[in-house]
């Protein structure tokens, strides 16, 4: 598992297949990663659990799709 202190604010999180999912806001916790509501699609927060991530190197990257990803992200009002 990724441990959280890899992950800081302002990274890119990029899903398996490249695509831009979101900008880290911060981390919520030690399990997940709330998503900034300003690079959303929908203009809201959204968590993604930390053991989505498969690797971090300047970005943060996913093991599922863009798809996925939006389909079972937690989306916060």
């Amino acid at each position: 598992m990724i441990s959280a202190d890899q992950i800081r604010e302002h990274m890119e999180v990029r899903a398996l297949d490249g695509a831009h999912v979101g900008t880290v806001d911060h981390l919520e916790g030690s399990s997940r990663i709330k998503l900034t509501k300003t690079d959303s699609p929908d203009g809201k927060h959204h968590l993604i659990p930390l053991d989505w991530v498969d690797h971090v190197d300047e970005h943060v990257h996913l093991t599922k799709s863009a798809d996925d990803v939006a389909r079972q992200w937690t989306v916060l009002n």
